[in-house]
């Protein structure tokens, strides 16, 4: 990260860099040992003496490689007690992997496609482009990393074993708190109960600018996972200061809502959702793992004139794009809204939930992307 900061500014030191060839997945497996340490030392649970629990627990091969972050305490008495083939929750993981793998290859792969021209060549792209761009590439992080959540959390079910959700519908929260409770959930929680909650405890004395240093500090950790470099950590300020305003005009804007019975009506709602998706959207023009931030920059000031037209690579492409964030959506929005009506997936006639399946198998196999490569994660 200093080496990046000094590149930055164009400053040179003679010491070599060093480039550490590390295990794939090393951040998940390491973040559920220290949480195991942690809730030894908070006596949540006691220390186990199986060192094979221990290392099933860390190396479990669904979670190894995509996560989502599982906790020793629901994970280790699943482990200790007799497994037996559950009909109803292999039907559910399966149901878990197909959905996952529309995400992946349908939704997520195919914006891939396009993302990855864009965003390697930004300089050579119009400003509605790097809007588009801008816009749609939420729903690629969306669709890659929770279709292969999905696609975890299926096998673990399979096998009997249940594992946390990781996603829920952060494209309908309506602001950027409620969205980052509902964004990779398991980092999240793991976040929130190993730093957020110490380090709140250990500012509480200086009240709310304890409040908001806490937030600050935490992003920038979040940051720095993702990666130690200029980028993620400005991509993390911007995160800060945006939940740090939400947290000091959280009262004024709830008796805001209060007073003009704003909190049930759609219209309030989908600003809310907007802004969200927005800010979330943009904030990686500050930061990431795809572009320097002078060059994110240079991509907002061509929003800002919105020059030139819309690349396009492949109409086909660019129609199965708007297929499958279309698909993606309408489930999300209807699970959110109408979690009762409409059921395809979970219905009572046989037929329609075999035809419901078969349709989004149909898709996978006709214009999903099978040689996209890597999961997005291994990019950061």
């Amino acid at each position: 990260m200093i080496f990046n900061f000094m590149d930055y500014f164009s400053i040179r030191f003679p010491l070599p860099k060093l480039n550490l060839l590390l295990p794939v997945g090393i951040s998940f497996y390491t973040f559920m040992a220290i949480g195991y340490l942690f809730d030894i030392y908070n006596e949540e649970i006691k220390a186990e003496k199986n060192i094979g629990l221990i290392t099933l627990f860390l190396s479990f091969f669904p979670l190894v490689l995509s996560g989502p972050i599982e906790r020793a305490p629901s994970m280790l008495p699943q482990f200790k007690s007799e497994l037996t083939f559950n009909y109803e929750k292999a039907v559910q993981g399966f149901k878990f992997i197909i959905w996952g793998y529309f995400m992946k290859l349908v939704v997520a792969d195919r914006i891939g496609i396009y993302t990855d021209v864009v965003l390697s060549n930004m300089e050579y792209h119009s400003g509605k482009t790097l809007l588009f761009t801008v816009l749609i590439y939420p729903l690629q992080l969306y669709a890659d990393l929770g279709g292969y959540s999905l696609i975890a959390i299926g096998v673990a079910g399979v096998l009997g074993i249940k594992v946390r959700r990781n996603f829920n519908r952060p494209f309908f929260a309506t602001t950027l708190s409620e969205f980052w409770r509902r964004w990779h959930m398991s980092l999240i929680s793991w976040i929130l109960d190993y730093v957020y909650t110490p380090l709140s405890f250990a500012f509480r004395r200086y009240k709310m600018k304890g409040v908001l240093l806490t937030v600050i500090l935490t992003l920038f950790i979040m940051g720095m996972w993702h990666g130690a470099t200029l980028t993620y950590l400005m991509w993390a300020l911007f995160q800060g200061v945006v939940l740090s305003f939400e947290a000091i005009t959280k009262n004024k804007k709830f008796a805001f809502e209060k007073k003009y019975n704003l909190s049930k009506k759609w219209w309030y709602i989908a600003f809310g959702i907007s802004i969200t998706y927005i800010l979330f959207a943009f904030s990686f023009l500050t930061g990431g793992n795809r572009h320097t931030f002078s060059e994110g920059i240079m991509a907002f000031e061509k929003i800002i004139n919105f020059s030139g037209s819309i690349f396009i690579d492949s109409p086909s492409n660019l129609i199965f794009i708007i297929l499958g964030a279309f698909i993606l959506l309408l489930k999300d929005f209807k699970e959110e809204f109408f979690s009762s009506r409409l059921l395809f997936f979970n219905n009572k006639l046989k037929i329609i939930r075999i035809l419901s399946y078969s349709f989004i198998i149909i898709l996978i196999l006709l214009i999903g992307v099978f040689d996209a490569g890597q999961f997005i994660y291994f990019k950061f």
